[in-house]
């Protein structure tokens, strides 16, 4: 009788525990994987493996099924490109130098199709060749909105979809080696855990963590399926949209779209401590994240019912990207969609800092080019050499402003 009793009052304690609240996990998720005792995540140090191990620990804690090949971790080995132009090596046998680890989990609905929910969780360590810092003191980039963002949301959504939306299963995915070329989703894709020809569509985000006043959202892919552009708009009462077709870009959901699956890339755009060590943890728009959050829930929702998406492949804009020989030395501001190109920040020791330019500042006019875009920009840009003198006219508020640039 006693042990009835016991058991009774268990099950009370257990039932008026207070439900965990996601948002602030999201913030506690974020704040462990940006801490400086992870010393930037990079790629093959103990920062990642720590990152790895915590990721593991809480796929477990939400009982999603282990999907690596060694429990939920998926490492590969693989040799560091010598040549920017040449296709990394991947090298299962061991005799590589640098080991990472995707780490993958699985809620098993029994359905036919799967729907794969990514985002990459390595960064750039103290800096190297990725970095914006230009300070001789050695610094931790924490990588907080590049991308513990992302994580952190994918958690979320793992913890949303818990016997929710049934009609598929779904797999968790954190990637690493993006930073040094979408290295992890590469390597999945070629070695995939799962029966790829099941996958109905893809998920990937990537610095997700700095929703702006203007709450502009991008989300690349749209014109990777039929559906989702009716999707992306039936659901959005927070966001100011902004749409890409391709399915091709610098994040992990390129690996996929190459797969000839359908995928959806969000992003909240660029800022100032873009892998620089300013990108810490108390620099993130929360309540934006987890608006986010329940808008690609609301999304997954949608197309529950939908089967197997159908995939459809998008004109590829890099390939008709002009090429450069200089640059100017700015952040863009991929959300703009107002004519001319906004500047999101500004490097140093560039020439735009040279010139006086500012960071809000729109190039209307580069050299005798009109600059209406970000297309238009980058070919006005293409045509100057190292050495090279030229003009530009910035919008600064309302008034247009001329500089000389020297490359």
């Amino acid at each position: 009788m006693r042990n009835i009793l016991f058991l009774i009052f268990l099950c009370f304690l257990i039932s008026c525990q207070p439900e965990i609240n996601q948002k602030n996990r999201i913030k506690e998720d974020v704040t462990f994987l940006a801490s400086d005792a992870l010393e930037g995540r990079q790629t093959g140090t103990e920062g990642e493996k720590k990152a790895a191990k915590y990721i593991a620990e809480r796929f477990n804690e939400l009982n999603l099924q282990p999907k690596g090949t060694q429990e939920y971790l998926q490492p590969f080995t693989f040799k560091p490109k010598t040549n920017p132009h040449e296709e990394v090596k991947f090298d299962v046998n061991g005799d590589g130098t640098i080991t990472g680890n995707n780490v993958i989990g699985y809620i098993d609905n029994k359905a036919e199709n799967t729907i794969i929910i990514g985002a990459h969780y390595d960064h750039l360590g103290f800096g190297g060749e990725g970095s914006l810092y230009r300070d001789s003191i050695k610094a931790i980039h924490n990588g907080a909105d590049d991308n513990a963002s992302g994580i952190a949301i994918l958690l979320n959504l793992a913890a949303k979809l818990k016997k929710k939306n049934t009609n598929n299963n779904y797999l968790f995915m954190g990637f690493s080696g993006e930073e040094m070329g979408l290295l992890g989703s590469n390597y999945f894709v070629k070695n995939p855990t799962i029966n790829t020809k099941k996958v109905s569509y893809m998920i990937n985000m990537d610095m997700v963590g700095r929703l702006k006043k203007d709450s502009a959202l991008a989300v690349y892919g749209t014109g990777t399926s039929p559906i989702f552009k009716q999707v992306l708009k039936s659901y959005n009462n927070n966001f100011k949209l902004i749409q890409q077709e391709s399915g091709v870009g610098p994040s992990d959901h390129t690996s996929f779209y190459l797969a000839d699956i359908p995928v959806l890339h969000f992003f909240t755009g660029q800022h100032e401590d873009y892998h620089k060590p300013g990108d810490d943890s108390e620099k993130l728009n929360y309540d934006g994240m987890y608006l986010i959050a329940d808008y690609i829930f609301n999304i997954i929702t949608d197309l529950d019912n939908n089967g197997k998406l159908a995939f459809r492949k998008t004109k590829n804009e890099s390939e008709n990207s002009p090429r450069f020989k200089v640059g100017l030395g700015v952040i863009p501001d991929y959300m703009f969609d107002g004519k001319g190109m906004r500047i999101d920040g500004i490097s140093e020791d560039k020439p735009a800092q040279k010139a006086g330019l500012q960071k809000g500042d729109i190039v209307i006019k580069l050299g005798d080019s009109t600059v209406t875009n970000m297309v238009s920009y980058m070919r006005a840009l293409s045509v100057f050499e190292k050495g090279n003198t030229t003009k530009v006219i910035v919008k600064r508020g309302d008034t247009e402003v001329e500089k000389e640039i020297n490359f």
